[in-house]
Order: C-alpha cells, then structure tokens, then sequence
C-alpha cells in the first residue's frame, strides 16, 4: 500500500531556538527532545481548539506545550519522575501563558495508559503524538576540547534514567512489543476518527541498519490502527531553495567514521513520520502483541547492537 506523503517545514529554526522561552530551565537535558515544531505542525493539522492531545510517552512534555499554545488540552504519560516533574512544570507554564486548555502529567508505564489517565479522557482523545526511544548512539550532548579547555570529547545527557525497566534500555525487538502495547492503549483512548502521530528515524548498530519507521508501521497495524500517511518532518532549515544542515555531533561523527570504512552515508535531515488513524466504524479490540512477535522483524544488529528477528 502506498501511502500519501507530505514534506513538513519544521525546523526554519534551531531546536534551542524554538525552545527558547517556552520551556523551563533544566528541560535542554533530556536526550532525546521531539521538536517543537514537529509536534506543533502536527496538532494544528489533526485537531480544532478545545480537543485533547495525548502523548504517552511525553519527556520533557514538548507535546503538551505545544498543544496548551494551539488551544488545545493536552495529557501526558512519563516513566521517569524526573522528566514527568518537568513536563508537569513545563505544561504548567504553557497553560499560564496561553490562559487556554488544561495540562495533565501522569508518572507512569505507558502499557497501563488507560489505567494512569483520568477516566473522563477514555475515548476522548483527537490526537496523539509521541516517539519511541531509539539509537542512543544520537542521543546526548557534547563539549569538545574548545568548550571545555581540556583534551578530549565530553559526553552529557545522553541517558533518559538509570532504571533498567525504562523502555530506552531494553532490545529493539522488546521495545516493538511494548511500543505495540502502548499504541493498543492509545486506540482506547482515541475517540472514532482520531488520528496517532509517531516520529522515528533508522539508526546504525555498529553499522547495521535499524528501520525503525518500518517496524513501527508495522506495531500501528498489529495495534489496530490504519496507515494513513508517512510524511518527512525537516530538520534542516530552509534558505533560498537550499537545505540548511543543523547535524548533531554525533551525526557528523557517524558519517565520517561511516565514510572512512567505505560506507556512502550522508547526514539525516528528517524525522520520519507516520500517522495513523482509529476509523470512525472501528468496534475491533487491538491485535494482540502475540500476533505482532510473530509478523514483525527488525534487522539483526552485531553482537553487542541492538537485537532483531
């Protein structure tokens, strides 16, 4: 099946830039931020003023801010306390700010989704946006030897927490299962027609490639929701027809070291997006995870990488 595609502006600006001001002190330490304008550009196309946007697994709670500045009332799901402190925090602000819509955070594992939120929100929700953990060789930040003064590279904030459970630790092909899980708990939660917003990108295993976008698809179909769409969320600006490449250290790393081996790999400039929708005759419970393990394969990564079928 081919679906439609669409090319989303989303970064005519830096990532810090559209954080600037709108997020509270301690949020740029989260490994693995969804852009603002991703999430943005996503709620102003799938919801009206008023409606609920749920993210389930919602870090620093990008989602949430976003949508509390479209109008919109937003709930999030965060494993880690720390960064659901943050989010909490950070809808707060958002919420003072625009004096529109309501921000709720729940600590919690997104599998039990439809326990953690408020009963009121079952079946309620117009959209969901989120992204799974993935690749922690891009997550982080770096200060090089001209920031610091001293020989070498220095790694910080690449790690979402130091609990073993939390999804960002466990192999890809466990993270798929849960991943489906989560997405079977965000089609209760959606009301008929909703629509869900995954933003995912392959990464290299010790120079495998890991297609996570295929294999999230793959977990949307398995939770009984529709493909409906795969978009390409930029992020690289846009100045006078031409691309502006704002790559991360670590990719610029990747790349090099892929090209020295003789690998022709070039810088990611996009995050891909999938978007599904819960069909409004849709009365079917979610297939189970059982069905999902035994259709869905990733490719297997060297020892030591991430796992696959």
């Amino acid at each position: 099946m081919t679906l439609p595609l669409s090319v989303w502006n989303t970064a005519p600006t830096s990532a810090p830039a559209q954080r600037k001001g709108r997020y509270i002190p301690g949020s740029a330490a989260h490994p693995a931020k969804m852009l603002p304008a991703i999430a943005a550009h996503a709620i102003a196309t799938y919801t009206r003023p008023g409606d609920l946007v749920l993210d389930p697994m919602c870090g620093i709670g990008t989602t949430l801010v976003e949508a509390l500045h479209l109008g919109r009332n937003a709930l999030g799901i965060e494993y880690e306390p720390k960064w659901a402190t943050l989010a909490s925090l950070n809808a707060r602000s958002a919420a003072q700010e625009s004096d529109a819509g309501t921000g709720t955070v729940r600590c919690g594992d997104a599998r039990r989704l439809t326990d953690l939120a408020p009963a009121s929100a079952r079946g309620e929700v117009a959209l969901v946006v989120t992204s799974p953990p993935y690749g922690s060789s891009v997550h982080g930040q770096v200060r090089s030897t001209r920031d610091t003064g001293e020989r070498g590279v220095v790694k910080k904030n690449f790690r979402y927490g130091h609990d073993r459970d939390n999804l960002a630790h466990v192999s890809t092909t466990h993270l798929l299962e849960a991943f489906t899980e989560i997405l079977a708990q965000c089609h209760t939660m959606l009301r008929p027609g909703g629509t869900v917003v995954v933003t995912t990108r392959p990464w290299r295993a010790r120079g495998e490639l890991i297609d996570l976008p295929s294999a999230v698809l793959a977990a949307g179909k398995a939770a009984g929701l529709a493909p409906s769409e795969r978009c390409v969320a930029l992020l690289a600006g846009i100045r006078d027809g031409r691309l502006v490449s704002r790559p991360s250290f670590f990719q610029m790393k990747n790349v090099r070291d892929a090209r020295r081996q003789g690998m022709p790999l070039s810088v990611i400039q996009h995050e891909d997006v999938l978007v599904f929708t819960r069909l409004p005759s849709d009365t079917n419970a979610p297939a189970s995870v059982a069905r999902f393990r035994s259709r869905t394969c990733v490719p297997r990564a060297p020892r030591g990488g991430h796992g696959g079928c």
